[in-house]
């Protein structure tokens, strides 16, 4: 599997260099690299609780993204999977700690624990006041002696960003922090493995089944399951991380491990609000990719309990905005109005000569169904007589119903029709071409420049010209000489004329038909010439 990376082994320090340098001025690295990769705010003062988090790189926008006001005061990155050094978090720690003291907050990894730990230590050694929260959130394995930390994570970084940011003290801060960290629980679930770039991959998912309850790291799932309908799987999910929650209000963070289709996730989202425990749900961050494990196909739910003041905390407005959407209000499905659309109403009247015309038209168009639709084999989807032969049947069944001798009502009475009963682009365009004739029509002009008016109207939506190997390379010159005084014998040998010089036409600018091999274009009439050309040819007899 291919990666955007120039050089591996500085993948991590790259990226963490766009960051920064896209953040406005607002973060800033620390000058360590290679081995210390750590993101700090430039507008950090020491005068309040600091908060720092980390771990291994590839789960962005975690954790550098969420440095700035509100959250972290510091990120910790390590290369891509593996824990920072000590050295990288200590000088985190001594970079942003004043009298204050420091929270840091530490996924439930052996490598974090050991290396955030002893940095921890190591801090207090030199006389900074540090405390510690390990987050446990996965409930994968009911059970274990050591949860992983998860997603869940973030609003661990939320609530206490947010209160420390209000100037509260370390104890309460940390108390926050533990107490988030001890309530949110978080499951997983992922289609595929993780490519991890420098590495072989090997796909250990196989296709219709998905490991739930997977580890952010590539770690396999605690279980592997047939993959069914959305609903079904994130109902499974929704039961479990519920189960551990209690029976109160929640807040549910819906997270991207980098791969899901946007469409995807807003189907998840919908699927669980619907579940019992989308129900409790009073705030919902996300659907959004914010603790990924690179480009994954997969998510993870979490769940948090949440009372007055942790509510309020992860409302609080924070500074990186971009990469943290929020907690917003869960509500209900607001369905709006459908505005009403007028449809024109007309009375129906007679002319026995547009009723011979319209009948001659149609019937020529039916009978020539099957002759259409193999001319559109060749260089379609082999269905343009039909198309044309549904608007002509819907015509006749229409005939007492029309207004024949009003011609502007008319015109917009078959633009109508064709919108409705004529599918494809063709419907479309046929309805542009009477919708505008008859606003042509109504200003008094002649038969042949409404003919007209609708072939720009044509050209103007459609984008298409003669020549282009479409209708329009036979209704052209075929309503030209009907301006130019000729009668409808002449348009119609115009009309035919033109359609069979389509067949000399081995390249084609709008349709179907431009997609398709000049040999296949060749000796073939344009299906749409070769309608209008029979229209006409109709026309001209009736």
């Amino acid at each position: 599997m291919s990666h955007l990376v120039n050089d591996v082994d500085s993948a991590v320090q790259d990226s963490v260099d766009g960051l920064v340098r896209a953040s406005g001025g607002k973060l800033a690295r620390l000058d360590g690299y290679p081995d210390i990769k750590v993101v700090v705010r430039t507008d950090w003062t020491r005068d309040r609780v600091a908060v720092v988090s980390g771990g291994g790189a590839g789960h962005e926008p975690a954790h550098a993204g969420f440095v700035g006001q509100g959250m972290l005061t510091a990120a910790v990155c390590g290369e891509i999977f593996a824990s920072p050094s000590v050295d990288a978090v200590l000088a985190a720690i001594l970079a942003v700690t004043g009298e204050p003291g420091c929270l840091v907050i530490v996924k439930n990894y052996t490598g974090d624990r050991l290396n955030f730990g002893l940095a921890v230590e190591r801090a207090r050694a030199l006389g900074r006041s540090v405390e510690m929260v390990v987050v446990g959130d996965d409930v994968a394995l009911p059970g274990a002696p050591q949860p992983r930390g998860l997603a869940g994570t973030l609003f661990v970084h939320k609530s206490a960003g947010a209160l420390a940011e209000s100037g509260a003290s370390l104890e309460q801060v940390h108390a926050v922090a533990a107490r988030v960290a001890s309530g949110v629980k978080t499951l997983g679930v992922s289609l595929t493995g993780v490519a991890i770039p420098g590495r072989p991959y090997t796909e250990r998912v196989e296709t219709g089944t998905a490991e739930l309850g997977l580890g952010i790291h590539g770690e396999p799932g605690a279980q592997t399951v047939q993959l069914g309908d959305a609903a079904t799987l994130v109902s499974s999910i929704a039961d479990s991380v519920g189960a551990g929650v209690g029976d109160g209000p929640v807040a549910l963070l819906l997270n991207n491990l980098g791969g899901v289709a946007s469409l995807e996730l807003g189907i998840v989202l919908r699927d669980l609000l619907g579940t019992a425990l989308g129900s409790r749900a009073e705030l919902l961050t996300g659907p959004a990719p914010l603790m990924t494990s690179l480009s994954a196909q997969g998510f993870s739910v979490s769940a948090l309990p949440i009372d007055e003041e942790l509510s309020g905390l992860l409302r609080a407005p924070v500074a990186p905005h971009l990469a943290w959407p929020g907690a917003l209000p869960v509500g209900g499905l607001t369905v709006a109005d459908l505005p009403s659309i007028e449809t024109p109403s007309f009375t129906p009247s007679s002319d026995p000569a547009v009723r011979d015309l319209l009948t001659a038209v149609s019937q020529a168009v039916i009978d020539a169904e099957e002759t259409l639709n193999t001319l559109d084999s060749y260089v379609g989807d082999g269905d343009t007589g039909s198309t044309f032969a549904t608007a002509a049947h819907r015509v006749l069944a229409v005939l007492d119903d029309l207004p024949l001798a009003e011609r502007p009502a008319l015109f917009s009475a078959l633009s109508g029709i064709l919108a409705t009963s004529m599918g494809g682009s063709s419907g479309v365009l046929g309805s542009v071409f009477f919708a505008a004739a008859g606003s042509a029509s109504a200003e008094g002009v002649s038969v042949a420049r409404a003919l007209r008016a609708g072939i720009d109207a044509m050209q103007t939506y459609g984008g298409a010209a003669e020549g282009d190997r479409t209708m329009l390379d036979a209704l052209i010159p075929a309503v030209a000489v009907l301006l130019e005084g000729g009668s409808p014998a002449d348009a119609a040998q115009a009309a035919e004329a033109a359609a069979v010089r389509t067949a000399s036409m081995t390249s084609a600018r709008a349709g179907r038909s431009a997609y398709v091999p000049a040999e296949h274009l060749a000796d073939v009439q344009d299906p749409g010439a070769a309608a209008v050309s029979v229209m006409f040819a109709a026309a001209a007899r009736s």
